[in-house]
């Protein structure tokens, strides 16, 4: 039996998935969670084979619960479902450590494919993945800004985007503020950008944040 969790801060999106998985008899949602806090925990206290997880979240931004609960189980894979297309975050979190990355748009039929190869110790590269990793190799050089940022910049640039300060940011990502800003003036300057409210503009435009 596969063992899954759903992270998902909509009720229904929790129950329509919960309903779904459970017609497949090698598959049974363990437990769910709505926000950051609460994956971790889940992931804590549930022996997991497959994480089910949104990107959206009301706490902490889905890359920064990616690192927490592959930090608590790193054995565990980790779907990420999300609204967001597949170009703006899927290569960046296959980095980080996510198994997967589906649009929720996707057949149904998609997950339960992915969850079992996920469990089963692959990870399930979609076609539209696999097509945004074979443009990053063949073009390096027509990469968006924040395309060229590192995983920790990245992180860091949407905390600012969301217009977290520097305190903020260090309490939630365990980094000293003097780093956080060594990494802002880094990330400001590989995207010719000047100001936070640049940041901001720039995330919304390219749908990197609601």
């Amino acid at each position: 039996m596969i063992e899954i969790g759903i992270v998902d801060d909509h009720a229904m999106v929790r129950a329509g998935l919960r309903q779904f998985l459970s017609e497949e008899t090698d598959l049974r949602v363990a437990g769910e969670a709505s926000n950051g806090r609460e994956a971790v925990d889940l992931v804590r206290e549930k022996a997991l084979d497959v994480l089910i997880m949104d990107l959206s979240m009301p706490d902490k931004s889905g890359m920064d619960v990616l690192a927490l609960v592959l930090a608590k189980a790193p054995d565990m894979g980790v779907l990420i479902l999300s609204s967001y297309p597949a170009e703006q975050y899927a290569v960046s979190l296959i980095r980080q450590g996510a198994s997967g990355y589906l649009s929720k748009d996707c057949d149904p039929a998609e997950i339960v494919e992915a969850v079992r190869s996920i469990a089963a110790g692959r990870r399930y590269i979609s076609r539209s993945v696999a097509d945004l990793l074979a443009q990053q190799l063949n073009a390096p050089g027509e990469k968006l800004p924040h395309e060229l940022l590192s995983d920790r910049e990245m992180q860091v640039f949407l905390q600012l985007a969301k217009g977290k300060t520097a305190t903020e940011i260090s309490e939630a990502l365990a980094l000293s503020v003097k780093t956080v800003s060594t990494y802002r003036s880094r990330l400001m300057e590989k995207m010719a950008l000047s100001s936070n409210s640049d940041l901001t503009y720039y995330a919304l435009k390219n749908k990197l944040i609601d």
